[in-house]
């Protein structure tokens, strides 16, 4: 499924992804990664790097949920799809050089592998305030503040 040009968007500028796996116990996880990329307008990945559980919870069950949420417009993305680990060897060598041009040698030498998510559904999502009337634009200079404020 093709990604929304929104979702490209938020991807790219956060990078932040929370992937939702099942344990072969059938138990939830839900790990944050920040080293997402967008490889085509179908399709995601993110550097592994310290996921021993999500790891072998994708060796159990490929099928993955992403979110990613824009913080300061409380507006995202969910992403559905089925991942497939790439180790190191030809298929990791030709996606190594886009975590490259981003993150540099530093980041990519931690690399154990990278997460590639063929996107089969992609879905909005949004917070429950927007029902309140809130708008964007009033969500994103509250957040802005707020945050400025945890700086000094």
């Amino acid at each position: 499924m093709e990604l929304p040009a929104k979702a490209i968007e938020l991807i790219e500028t956060w990078r932040l992804g929370f992937v939702a796996t099942v344990s072969a116990e059938g138990r939830p996880n839900v790990s944050p990664k920040g080293t997402f990329i967008v490889l085509d307008d179908e399709t995601i990945a993110f550097g592994e790097m310290r996921s021993p559980n999500t790891v072998a919870n994708l060796a159990h069950q490929a099928e993955v949920e992403v979110s990613f949420v824009d913080v300061l417009s409380r507006k995202g993305v969910r992403v559905r799809g089925e991942a497939r680990v790439v180790e190191p060897g030809a298929e990791y060598d030709a996606l190594a050089p886009k975590f490259h041009a981003i993150w540099g040698d530093d980041l990519l030498t931690m690399f154990n592998a990278i997460i590639v998510i063929p996107c089969a559904e992609v879905k909005p999502l949004q917070s429950p305030v927007y029902e309140t009337g809130a708008e964007e634009s009033g969500l994103r200079a509250q957040w802005k503040s707020k945050i400025a404020g945890m700086q000094t």
